[in-house]
């Protein structure tokens, strides 16, 4: 059996990039956002609200009209214009069965480039063409669904390390890091390194809280991207810093329900506490 390693408050601080005197909006990291829909634009408010949440130098939207004028209402200060981006967030709020074909072309151009995209949702179906480095951040029936466009055996996902086994497997073979989401979140390398991320809440279990999750992630790859390397294996430990600032800020949103944008304006919070090194705080 392959250990499981546990991720901390201090693996998370190490991954977090605190700016600088001498930093720029650019040096912070852009992230490329193209998520949500004419059908469910909230998804791109959520994860465009994450991602700023979290600290980053700048994020292009770059969605559907209705979506962006929606992002544009809650987050004035992001850029509807294409440019350079350290790394791509895409597929939360978006059904592959209604994806416009030109949208579709340029998805695959993306999961076929060299900056790192974090893949949800909606843009799983693109995941088994991808060249560039990408991170899969798939609910329980998403990663068996996942599985199934790979073309890989059906895996028992019940237990703690069956559900690891199962993501490594899918790690291994895709050639992407995996981020399971669940209770007790795991990340899987293609190498076989993995964690288990225990920071959550069930109160997490609401709509829009994934779209919260990749935009922290997003941000996180971006901010990374700006001054290292990101391939499939670096993004893995980013996931799990993810899934650890999204789930403490969900125990520090509130005591009873919650919902998504709760979530989010708490991540600063956390990231504050994360980088002051006030584990109390968590």
């Amino acid at each position: 059996m392959v250990e499981i390693h546990e991720w901390d408050a201090g693996d998370t601080a190490a991954l977090l990039r605190e700016p600088t005197a001498e930093d720029h909006k650019y040096s912070r990291g852009v992230l490329g956002v193209r998520t949500g829909s004419q059908e469910y634009p909230g998804a791109a408010v959520l994860g465009v609200e994450a991602a700023w949440r979290t600290g980053i130098g700048m994020v292009r939207y770059l969605g559907p009209d209705r979506a962006a004028d929606l992002v544009l209402q809650r987050r004035p200060e992001t850029v509807t214009m294409p440019g350079r981006v350290q790394a791509w967030l895409i597929g939360s709020g978006t059904d592959a069965a209604t994806r416009p074909p030109a949208e579709t072309a340029r998805l695959q151009e993306l999961m076929r480039g060299d900056i790192p995209v974090v893949v949800d949702a909606g843009a799983l179906d693109l995941v088994a063409h991808a060249t560039a480095p990408i991170v899969v951040t798939p609910h329980q029936s998403e990663h068996a669904r996942l599985r199934e466009l790979l073309g890989l055996p059906e895996r028992a996902a019940t237990t703690l390390d069956e559900r690891a086994d199962a993501a490594r497997d899918t790690a291994r073979s895709s050639g992407a890091a995996v981020l399971l989401k669940g209770a007790e979140t795991i990340v899987a390398a293609p190498d076989g390194w993995t964690t288990v991320v225990r920071a959550g809440t069930g109160w997490l279990a609401t709509a829009g809280t994934g779209d919260v999750l990749g935009g922290i992630l997003g941000a996180i790859v971006a901010a990374r991207a700006a001054d290292h390397d990101v391939d499939a294996a670096a993004l893995a430990p980013l996931a799990a810093a993810a899934a650890f600032v999204h789930g403490h800020a969900g125990r520090a949103a509130g005591t009873g329900p919650r919902t998504a944008l709760d979530v989010a304006d708490a991540v600063p919070g956390v990231v504050a506490a994360l980088l002051t090194g006030d584990a109390p705080a968590l």
